[in-house]
């Protein structure tokens, strides 16, 4: 199967159909047809860790495929905290909101380089009119996103620094499929956590004392037992 590489990326050269995401995505069960609807007005590019998809507020004209990399979707806070409310990884589809809403209600921004897709929403929306298998995958799509966003509010704002972290931490795991994950700043996990900064730093150390996880190259290997049974502490 042909995946696109990197300089053609950049040059926002997609090819949907021979797309090596194709059967996770949005898309997986358009035929030949439908891919001629959509194949032109998508662009595929690369951004670098740190760089903005879009800004809570902006006008929302486009949702936006992972192709790789790692998305963080943050809500601002009256006083002026942030908090990040759902991460987006590979396959997820994010800026839904564009086919009901005129503005995004976050900022999405690269927490790693990221691949991604950009999918004009006026085009997904007249196809998923006449397909469908689309619409219902949207309805889908929709559905996940309410139920992640719903986890980070119940699992991973309630409970012990070390019970958040943990649960945090197996999250990651699930989503890797194995017993190891990358880990974020710690700014970044004190956003996510509702903890501060200093909390989230005392807390990683601590398991790298317990031997909870370990760190191997770019990745931390993580005892998944133990950090499971700090969630029934």
């Amino acid at each position: 199967m042909k995946t696109v590489t990197l300089n053609e990326a950049w040059k926002g050269q997609a090819d949907c159909l021979n797309c090596a995401l194709r059967n996770t995505v949005l898309f997986s069960g358009l035929n030949e047809s439908d891919f001629e609807k959509i194949h032109k007005p998508i662009n595929q590019f690369v951004l670098p860790a740190g760089s903005s998809l879009y800004h809570e507020g902006d006008e929302a004209h486009s949702m936006y495929t992972i192709r790789s990399g790692a998305v963080k979707l943050i809500q601002y806070l009256p006083d002026g905290n942030q908090r990040i409310v759902r991460l987006a990884f590979s396959s997820d589809v994010i800026g839904l909101e564009s086919l009901i809403d005129p503005l995004y209600k976050h900022d999405a921004i690269a927490l790693r380089d990221i691949e991604v897709c950009r999918l004009p929403a006026m085009v997904v929306e007249k196809l998923s009119s006449e397909n469908h298998t689309l619409h219902k995958e949207l309805l889908n799509r929709w559905h996940m996103a309410l139920n992640e966003a719903d986890s980070w509010i119940t699992q991973l704002s309630t409970g012990s620094a070390r019970q958040r972290m943990a649960n945090l931490l197996l999250k990651l795991a699930e989503k890797y499929s194995a017993d190891e994950c990358e880990l974020f700043t710690r700014e970044d996990l004190g956003s996510m956590l509702s903890i501060t900064t200093e909390t989230a730093s005392r807390t990683i150390a601590e398991f790298k004392r317990n031997n909870l996880i370990e760190k191997h190259n770019n990745t931390y290997k993580l005892d998944i037992d133990r950090l499971s049974k700090i969630l029934q502490d």
